[in-house]
């Protein structure tokens, strides 16, 4: 009978991860466009804590690592929420739908637009959310 590695691969881990940062940003991206009249940046935290439980359904080690996974993946949430919020406010009355709108517009009026629409409560909910990142996924 073959037993199991001590040292799982990290590799199912960090595709549930990416797959859960975009499912996470999509989300977001919706509940923003249909219920919300901001950014909705409060969502970042619960984006953090679909990572860690991503990286512990994932089986990754505990560790520095794992923490450090999850924060790129709450990054990652964050920016693709933000790009698509934008794209969809920005799309909206030009009747494009959210997707085609995020296809047309570039990396660099996304960061414009996203730098314009948010403020320092904002960036501190980002902040909390990748401390909770860290701190959950430890």
């Amino acid at each position: 009978m073959p037993s199991l590695s001590p040292n799982p691969s990290p590799l199912p881990a960090l595709g549930l991860l990416l797959v859960g940062s975009i499912g996470i940003a999509a989300v977001w991206v919706v509940v923003a466009r249909f219920f919300g009249d901001g950014q909705m940046s409060w969502f970042a935290v619960l984006a953090a804590i679909d990572a860690s439980l991503m990286l512990r359904l994932g089986r990754m080690r505990p560790g520095l690592p794992r923490a450090a996974w999850a924060v790129l993946g709450t990054c990652l949430a964050i920016v693709l929420a933000n790009w698509g919020i934008v794209a969809a406010q920005i799309g909206a009355p030009m009747g494009l739908l959210p997707w085609e709108s995020l296809a047309r517009l570039g990396p660099g009026f996304a960061w414009m637009l996203t730098m314009l629409v948010n403020d320092r409560v904002d960036f501190a909910w980002w902040c909390a959310a990748l401390v909770v990142a860290a701190v959950a996924s430890r």
